[in-house]
């Protein structure tokens, strides 16, 4: 099965737009018409940067025109501080420079919005980074003007999901921004990545907004401009692997390590012998490490961190935990 396939067959269940660009591109290294590709380093890591800019490049993506910034660190996973304090120094001059490119000023109301299950791990990262965002927006009500200085008004949200509360998160979103109309929604998410080396190990954020469960086949009703009426700006760590991903990724190992079976076996009996072992599953059964729960506290508090810098001039590095306090 060569990239093109691969990425045709597993489009619903990527969420990161640097490995659907890294699939059409495959061996080759050829660009992709319509879409823009840089790369750079910092310590500790490396930022991609996936710009697609036209509906040529949608086309191919499968995804909307718009930029995808991507954050590569193993570091993130561990409890290293001063890894965590790079990585969170990129995260948030990324998204500074985001906020700024929809023509927000430093003063203009943000809502941060934490997307996932609260009662599922692997879900919970946007319900966990909102647990420690700076809020302010009451600040700019009930308190004195000076005592919000170096401050913007920042509301969150943690909606839950639909088989929980009964409501589409998009609709709840929606009733709150149409109440505190921000001029910027903020959503976090975990998402679904097509390699386990990706795990806990990605940042991705995109101007596009988001679609709420898609990594996983659950589509939601989008969180985007459209629905919205304001800019989206979506931030995700991909959290699980879809089964059939790795499947296929045991498959291509083992075709390259061996010329014999790669000649004997063919792609559609590849895909009769994962059908029969994940059974009534089908590609519907994703994978987590069981130390999720580090993982995406590691996460959660390197994207709040970044958030809280992002969002509010007079929160630095050095002392933006004393503004939780």
């Amino acid at each position: 099965m060569n990239n093109r396939q691969l990425y045709n067959k597993l489009t619903p269940y990527m969420d990161l737009a640097v490995e659907a660009h890294a699939l059409l591109r495959g061996d080759t290294g050829q660009e992709i018409g319509g879409v823009r590709h840089r790369q750079s380093r910092f310590s500790h890591g490396q930022v991609t940067t996936i710009t697609i800019l036209n509906e040529e490049g949608e086309k191919a993506m499968g995804r909307p025109k718009g930029t995808y910034v991507t954050l590569d660190s193993v570091e993130l996973r561990r409890n290293n501080w001063e890894a965590h304090k790079n990585i969170t120094r990129s995260f948030a001059a990324t998204l500074k420079t985001m906020i700024a490119e929809e023509g927000l000023g430093p003063s203009d109301p943000i809502l941060v919005v934490g997307l996932g299950n609260w009662n599922a791990t692997p879900d919970a990262l946007g319900p966990k980074v909102v647990n420690t965002i700076l809020v302010t927006r009451h600040m700019f009500q009930y308190a004195p003007e000076e005592l919000a200085g170096g401050l913007r008004p920042v509301s969150i949200l943690a909606p839950g999901v639909l088989g929980i509360t009964g409501i589409e998160t998009a609709e709840i979103i929606r009733g709150v921004v149409d109440r505190v109309k921000p001029k910027l929604v903020i959503a976090v998410d975990a998402l679904a990545a097509g390699s386990v080396d990706r795990i806990a190990s990605t940042i991705q954020l995109a101007n596009t907004g988001i679609a709420p469960g898609s990594g996983i086949g659950n589509q939601r009703k989008g969180i985007n401009k459209e629905t919205m009426g304001v800019p989206v700006i979506a931030v995700g760590v991909p959290t699980v692997v879809n089964a059939i991903v790795i499947a296929f990724q045991l498959f291509g190992h083992a075709l390259e390590n061996n010329p014999v079976l790669n000649q004997s076996l063919s792609q559609e009996q590849m895909e009769t012998a994962i059908k029969q072992v994940l059974g009534s599953f089908g590609t519907h059964l994703t994978v987590t490490p069981k130390e999720i729960d580090e993982l995406i506290s590691n996460a959660a508090r390197v994207i709040a961190s970044g958030l809280n810098q992002a969002l509010h001039v007079a929160v630095n590095p050095n002392d933006y935990a004393m503004y939780l306090q």
